[in-house]
């Protein structure tokens, strides 16, 4: 494939909601411009872009494919991304790099949920769109209604460029609204020109009306001439198109069928017509600059960074620096790739999408320019993942090799999060849904050797008191030589102030002051091991009011063992509770289910803080406790149909009510017994 200008460049992310028909679509336009020597189908695990194995069991878009193609002297780059929810990282991080969107619509379903988050997405970075209206030979396809739910749900200026001649069983061809022209589908895909079909006639001229105007409506001088009268040529309507798309005035709506692979020469044209080519930095010249969009762990390879370049060349076997790092790597090989074929390059100029491997600090969201480059390019903004589990090696000796290969998945998906939480001892994963870890856990198996277990996570209960009161705590051994022996005196409080504060009110050297660190000692370790259920204990202070020691056998050791034996005894007898996580949480969904989020944090004991308005959706604020939210992420997925998110962060802690917190302290006590 050979270098080309940016002005022959195309960079376009396919966006939908899943089983739309993004990765047919794209496999019957590489068909048609003969990348590829047979058409694959998604049902029989063998399209181009859907390779990985993950992809082929589901028969879904799991990742991001490059797939490269080369259209009459123009070179599109397309980025197929996944169109489920659990995977809007990578639709994130391809839009980045994209320079226009095709948003493929389901001629059956019309707009669907994620059709909706995805246009957003494109508001978002204000970036031109194009709608393919698919599957129009499917039983109650029906692109008009398409149409008019994509006019109802998106304010914007959307008009057909083409319009199906039949639908669903009696679909049959195309008619190319701006040149008055008709086409009908033979068999295996091919084009044969006829004439518009009498009866459609009337309704192709109302939509060129309609098509004219829109377009006149993005220049100044052809709406002049079109309020004037003038006929507008055709060349000024194909201009003035390309820059109303081009300026995101206008979202032309094509339709076809790609499991027949009816309309995919006709969009290619349109596409190299209409979309627009890359925006690159002018101003830097030859200055190489360039983003890295994506990240790929590969166990033999090791990583691929996918980049897009802005300004300047990236060459192989080169010297590139990483701005955001501040280290300089050496550039092999660099490359395209054909779904998981890989092709060489010399270099990629301006406007243009490549790969490069093995670089071994460079990762998703930097910035490639050369040594002295201060300056960052804009980055990605990914969500927070929301869903959580526990992951534990299913062999003992694997713990080591769990980490290491966790650390190379998060390096190729900016939406997965890994930590350890000190107080469960659990591993936790985080990821953007139940599909989204199940892959993972899967990938970790399948590239790493790695199995695992998982578990929801445990919630991370608190004990403390809520009387005061004062306790003897004495440590007293004799077996020969040395004895043991330490006493004090404890004033245990409630504290709302802090987790944990000692002081000492010692006179007269009851307890000598050598001996007192030791008390604070094993006050400490007894603070890990709550006598309820076993939890940490916090919110709490004491005081060393008196005790007394031997000359002998005192030790900082026995004055440790006095201090625990105090705070134990004590803390029985203090009103000790269990208290629990309450989270701060913020839910964005549409108004319509507000009554249903609002309903459901209730039922798990929420407490709704407020509601504010954000665009077209509604954020709504409550704490909830963390033991009720452990499937939140697939509960709100359900209760919207996909269309709600949420965020949380802890808010404090509050005591767990009685009946709840004796099947805690039982389950704990049953446990240890």
């Amino acid at each position: 494939m050979k270098e080309y200008s940016t002005g022959k460049l195309r960079n376009i992310a396919l966006i939908s909601h899943g089983g739309a028909g993004k990765t047919s679509l794209v496999e019957g336009m590489l068909f048609k411009a003969g990348l590829i020597t047979r058409l694959g189908r998604v049902d029989d695990g063998n399209t181009t872009s859907d390779y990985l194995p993950e992809e082929i069991k589901r028969k879904v878009s799991i990742n991001t494919s490059l797939l490269p193609c080369v259209w009459k002297d123009h070179k599109i780059n397309f980025l197929d991304t996944p169109g489920f929810a659990d995977f809007v990282g990578e639709v994130k991080g391809s839009l980045r790099a994209a320079d226009s969107g095709l948003v493929v619509v389901c001629g059956v379903a019309g707009v669907e949920v994620q059709t909706e988050v995805v246009w957003e997405f494109l508001d978002e970075l204000d970036m031109p769109r194009m709608v393919f209206v698919n599957k129009m030979d499917r039983e109650n396809a029906n692109f008009f209604k398409s149409l008019e739910m994509l006019k109802e749900t998106f304010p914007c200026n959307i008009v057909p460029v083409q319009i199906p001649i039949g639908n669903a069983e009696t679909f049959n061809g195309i008619v190319d609204i701006l040149s008055n022209k008709a086409f009908q589908f033979l068999p295996k895909g091919d084009l044969v020109a006829i004439d518009i079909p009498e009866e459609m006639r009337d309704m192709v001229s109302s939509f060129k009306e309609s098509l004219v105007e829109a377009i006149a409506e993005c220049d100044d001088d052809l709406l002049m001439s079109y309020l004037d009268g003038e006929e507008l040529s055709q060349e000024q309507l194909y201009i003035g198109l390309q820059k109303g798309i081009g300026a995101n005035k206008i979202v032309p709506v094509f339709c076809g069928s790609a499991i027949n692979n009816w309309g995919a020469d006709l969009l290619l044209d349109n596409l190299i017509e209409y979309a627009p080519a890359p925006k690159v930095l002018e101003d830097k010249g030859d200055k190489l600059m360039a983003l890295v969009f994506k990240t790929m762990a590969d166990p033999y390879v090791g990583k691929l960074n996918f980049f897009k370049v802005l300004s300047g060349k990236l060459n192989s076997d080169s010297v590139i620096y990483n701005v955001n790092k501040e280290v300089e790597e050496k550039v092999g090989q660099v490359f395209s790739l054909l779904g998981k074929n890989q092709q060489q390059f010399k270099y990629f100029g301006p406007g243009d999408i490549g790969a490069v491997a093995k670089l071994q600090q460079t990762g998703t969201g930097d910035t490639i320019s050369t040594k002295g480059t201060t300056e960052l390019l804009e980055s990605i903004a990914y969500p927070t993942p929301t869903y959580s589990l526990a992951v534990f090696p299913k062999s003992k000796g694997d713990e080591d090799k769990l980490g290491s290969a966790i650390v190379r998945i998060l390096e190729e998906d900016p939406t997965l999060s890994y930590e350890k939480n000190i107080e469960t001892k659990e591993a936790i994963l985080k990821g953007m849904g139940d599909l989204h870890v199940d892959i993972v856990i899967e990938r970790l198996q399948r590239k790493f050797a790695v199995e695992v277990t998982t578990a929801i996570p445990k919630v991370p209960y608190r004990e403390t008191i809520k009387s005061s009161i004062k306790i003897e705590g004495k440590h007293k051994k004799q077996s020969g030589g040395h004895g043991q022996y330490g006493h004090v005196w404890l004033t245990l409080e409630p504290y709302a102030e802090g987790d944990f504060y000692f002081k000492e009110t010692i006179f007269g050297g009851s307890v000598p002051r050598q001996y007192i660190p030791a008390v604070e000692k094993g006050l400490r370790d007894a603070l890990t091991d709550g006598i309820l259920a076993g939890y940490p204990v916090t919110n709490i202070r004491v005081t060393l009011v008196d005790g007394s020691y031997h000359p002998v056998d005192s030790s900082e050791m026995a004055f440790k063992i006095a201090a625990s034996l105090a705070f134990r005894k004590g803390a029985e007898k203090a009103n000790p509770v269990l208290l629990e996580p309450v989270m701060e949480v913020a839910v964005t969904v549409p108004e319509s289910f507000m009554g249903d989020i609002i309903g459901d944090l209730n039922s798990k004991r929420g407490r709704i803080l407020g509601m504010e308005p954000m665009g077209k959706m509604q954020v709504i604020k409550g704490h909830v406790p963390l033991s009720e939210l452990g499937k939140y992420a697939i509960d709100l997925k359900s209760i919207t149909q996909g269309r709600g998110t949420f965020t949380m962060e802890l808010a404090q802690y509050e005591e767990v009510p009685p009946k709840i917190a004796e099947g805690i302290i039982s389950s704990a006590q049953a446990k240890t017994s």
